[in-house]
């Protein structure tokens, strides 16, 4: 269980995340200088460069978004330049791939934070620019929605890259690229067109996610703890009939991968967020602010809380909390995390995540405790062993972990337990967790993957 401390302060971190983000404007340059486009996108290092894998090409916004991301927090042109350029050369496929799951982390991470950085007056105000960003995300977001596939009760959810049958959890934050178009007046055109609500898709995948993705100890199989997460729910595409969960990155269907928990954290509060910027007019034709909220609010919770007693005292959790080998390490769960025991890896992308999901479930509830948690896990990870200064080493947060059951990741010692490497979505996350805490401090506006122009 986190060991929740009550003494931090945003304030207190100044110091460590000016560390981060001097650390990481060498390890962006680095990347860029050697990265090869016709390689692929970057996803993790090995050995400490950053290295492509051909699964589904999720991680290229997150390099750009990094750069971006860095301007924001430092100011530095160099920066900005960079991931603007490289949103322009690179991330057209990406706004049309009709292919993934993943909109939200490619193009909400560059072209939505070069649209909220113009409409907050940090960059430049130019029309064509900002007609460029704003269609991108337009098409963007109705591009995610068309991934529809229907549930026996009408609902539906937006399928992942295994096919109409798969619901993810991750994709509750790629939501956000419904959001953006939606907040740009767009709507997904269909048959004989039918207008079709980008919002009502956003509030049906969520739906879907809360109820078939997030366990809540009300009796529904016997492994249901409240809070626990499954990667992936399994659909009869014939009927629309829930089957099973699974999970493809976790160890097992009934046990919880870490990074799927954070996803769910950071998504489910990001979007009620969001919410509270949709009139009520708006949400009263798809069920009502009250009902939507509240079915969002209990899977945030249910998450939050899970990820807060079941993670190691610092917060940074084990790849999964069922993983087989865990027990060898005793009372995991009353120590710190040790990405480098001999049994099992941590995985501080989750943590990277997980900490968004605290903050902002903390700032949107008025729950001190939740917030509380997230400073905690942000004190661990933007330190020594997770944060990496090593200007020999591309990465920014060591001990991470993409695909443990496939065996992806690089396992330099003869135990065989990943460790030392960094993955380009918790470089990113952990950027942009210090960027929230940044603005904060320094009385910037509170950062959103949404913004109205000034």
């Amino acid at each position: 269980m986190i060991a929740v401390r009550d003494d931090l302060t945003p304030q207190a971190f100044e110091p460590k995340i000016r560390r981060l983000f001097d650390a990481s404007a060498q390890k962006i340059d680095a990347i860029h200088q050697s990265w090869d486009a016709s390689q692929g996108a970057p996803v993790f290092t090995v050995n400490g460069r950053y290295t492509s894998r051909g699964w589904t090409e999720w991680t290229q916004g997150f390099q750009f978004g990094s750069a971006i991301l860095q301007f924001d927090a430092t100011g530095d042109l160099h920066f900005l330049e960079s991931g603007r350029n490289d949103t322009v050369a690179h991330m057209a496929p990406h706004v049309s791939h009709f292919g993934v799951h993943d909109h939200g982390f490619n193009n909400i991470s560059t072209y939505g934070n070069l649209l909220r950085l113009m409409n907050e007056g940090a960059i430049a105000e130019n029309p064509w620019e900002r007609n460029f960003y704003q269609l991108a995300l337009q098409i963007s977001g109705a591009v995610q929605a068309a991934r529809w596939s229907r549930t026996a009760d009408g609902a539906g959810y937006i399928y992942s890259f295994n096919g109409p049958h798969s619901l993810f959890v991750d994709t509750i934050r790629s939501l956000r690229a419904l959001a953006a178009s939606y907040k740009l007046g767009h709507v997904l055109m269909g048959e004989n067109d039918r207008r079709i609500s980008l919002l009502h898709r956003l509030i049906l995948h969520a739906q879907v996610t809360a109820r078939y993705s997030i366990y809540y100890g009300e009796g529904r199989d016997y492994y249901d703890v409240s809070g626990r997460t499954a990667h992936e729910s399994i659909f009869n595409v014939n009927d629309g009939n829930y089957r099973c969960p699974n999970s493809q990155q976790g160890f097992s269907p009934f046990t919880t991968w870490t990074r799927g928990l954070a996803w769910a954290m950071c998504g489910f509060a990001e979007e009620l967020e969001f919410l509270r910027t949709v009139p009520d007019e708006e949400l009263a034709g798809f069920g009502g602010r009250e009902q939507i909220e509240a079915t969002m609010t209990k899977a945030a919770a249910a998450t939050c809380d899970f990820y807060i007693d079941y993670s190691p005292a610092d917060g940074i959790p084990y790849w999964d909390t069922g993983a087989p080998r865990l027990h060898r390490l005793g009372d995991w769960a009353s120590k710190k995390s040790d990405p480098f025991n001999s049994f099992e890896p941590v995985d501080s992308s989750a943590a990277a995540i997980a900490i968004q999901g605290l903050l902002r479930f903390g700032m949107y509830t008025g729950q001190r405790r939740y917030f509380q948690a997230g400073l905690t896990v942000a004190d661990a990870l933007f330190d020594d062993p997770y944060l990496s200064t090593d200007p020999n080493h591309q990465g920014l947060i060591l001990h991470a972990v993409y695909h443990r059951p496939n065996g992806w990741d690089a396992a330099p010692a003869p135990d065989g337990v990943p460790r030392g490497e960094a993955c380009m979505w918790g470089d990113y996350h952990a950027r942009e967790a210090a960027l929230y805490l940044l603005r904060m401090i320094e009385n910037r506006p509170y950062l959103t993957f949404w913004s109205e122009p000034k």
